[in-house]
C-alpha cells in the first residue's frame, strides 16, 4: 500500500515538468504531441523487442480486438495532451496546469456512470475544494478565457482516459499496453491533423534547436517513465484517488514556471489559499481511502 502511494506521488512530481516543457518546445500543440507519441512508440517497441521478461520476449502478441481497445485508450490520452498544450500556449503554464486539477471533479461525475456504481457525495465535495482553489488562484481572468476553456476540456479528457485505462489495464501487461496506447494515439492523431490544420494552421512540422533536448526529456522521462508509473498505479489505486492526487501537479509546474517564465503574478494571498485548498483536497481523499481500506481489512 505505502509503495503504491509513493509511486503515485513520484509520477505526480515527474508530471510537473510536462507543462513547462510544453511551453519551451516551439511546435504547435498537435505536432508536439505527434512527435511525443511517435518517439515514445519507437523507443517502447525497441525496448520490448530486445528485452526479456521471465525468460521470454517482452513484446507480446495480441488479438486485433485487444489492440483496438488499448489504442482507443491511447487516443483519449492523445486528445488530452493536445488540449493541455493548446491551453498552455493560449495562456500560460499556470493556467493549463491548474485547470488540470478539475480532473478529480470530472472523475467524480464520470466514474459512477461508466463503472455503474453509486455516486459518492464525499468524492464530489473533495472535488469542490479543488474548484474553489482554482477560482481563488485565477478568479477566471477574462484574458485567459480561451486557455481556461481548453484546459477544462483537457481535464475532462484525462478523467475519461484514467477511468478507461484502469478498466482496460487490468487485462494487459503494463509495458505492452503503453506501446499500443502510443501507437493508437499516433495513428488517430495522424488522421486528425489534416482536419485540425484546416481550422488551426500547424506551421512548422519538425523540431529545431533546443526543441530536441526538451523533446527527448519529455519522451523518455515524462512519457515512457510517467505512463508506466500511471498504468501500474491505476491497477492498484482507484482512478478518483489517482486523479485527485494529480492536483498536486500544478504546485510543481507553477513553481518551475515562476523561475523560468517569470509568472510571478500568482504569488499573492489568493494564490496561497487556492493552492492550500488543492493540497487539502488531496490529503483528505488519500486519508479517506486509506481509512476505508483498513476498515475493509
Amino acid at each position: 500500500m505505502k509503495k503504491d502511494y509513493l509511486l503515485l506521488h513520484l509520477s505526480v512530481f515527474i508530471a510537473g515538468f510536462t507543462g513547462v516543457l510544453g511551453r519551451l518546445i516551439t511546435l504547435d500543440s498537435a505536432i508536439l504531441v505527434w512527435w511525443r507519441m511517435a518517439a515514445a512508440a519507437v523507443l517502447m517497441f525497441l525496448y520490448l523487442r530486445f528485452t526479456e521478461t521471465h525468460g521470454r520476449a517482452s513484446l507480446q502478441r495480441y488479438k486485433f480486438r485487444d489492440i483496438l481497445q488499448m489504442g482507443g485508450v491511447g487516443m483519449l490520452l492523445c486528445l488530452h495532451w493536445v488540449f493541455f498544450y493548446a491551453s498552455i500556449k493560449a495562456s500560460n503554464v499556470s493556467i493549463g496546469v491548474v485547470c488540470f486539477s478539475l480532473v478529480g471533479f470530472f472523475t467524480a461525475l464520470f466514474e459512477p456512470i461508466i463503472n455503474k456504481h453509486k455516486f459518492s457525495g464525499r468524492e464530489f465535495l473533495f472535488s469542490l475544494l479543488t474548484i474553489l482553489g482554482i477560482y481563488l488562484i485565477f478568479q477566471f481572468d477574462s484574458r485567459y478565457r480561451l486557455g481556461i476553456a481548453l484546459g477544462v476540456i483537457s481535464s475532462a479528457l484525462y478523467a475519461l482516459f484514467a477511468i478507461a485505462n484502469q478498466r482496460v489495464g487490468k487485462h494487459y501487461e503494463a509495458k505492452n499496453m503503453l506501446l499500443w496506447e502510443m501507437v493508437g494515439g499516433l495513428i488517430g492523431l495522424t488522421c486528425l491533423i489534416p482536419l485540425y490544420n484546416m481550422f488551426i494552421p500547424v506551421g512548422r512540422l519538425y523540431p529545431v534547436g533546443m526543441d530536441y533536448p526538451y523533446l527527448a526529456f519529455m519522451v523518455v522521462v515524462c512519457t515512457i517513465g510517467l505512463c508506466l508509473l500511471q498504468i501500474i498505479v491505476l491497477q492498484k489505486i482507484p482512478a478518483f484517488t489517482v486523479n485527485l492526487t494529480y492536483n498536486l501537479e500544478p504546485v510543481y509546474s507553477i513553481i518551475l514556471s515562476m523561475f523560468i517564465f517569470s509568472e510571478y503574478k500568482e504569488l499573492n494571498f489568493s494564490f496561497c489559499i487556492g493552492i492550500a485548498l488543492i493540497i487539502i483536497s488531496v490529503v483528505l481523499q488519500t486519508w479517506s481511502e486509506i481509512r476505508k481500506r483498513k476498515v475493509k481489512a
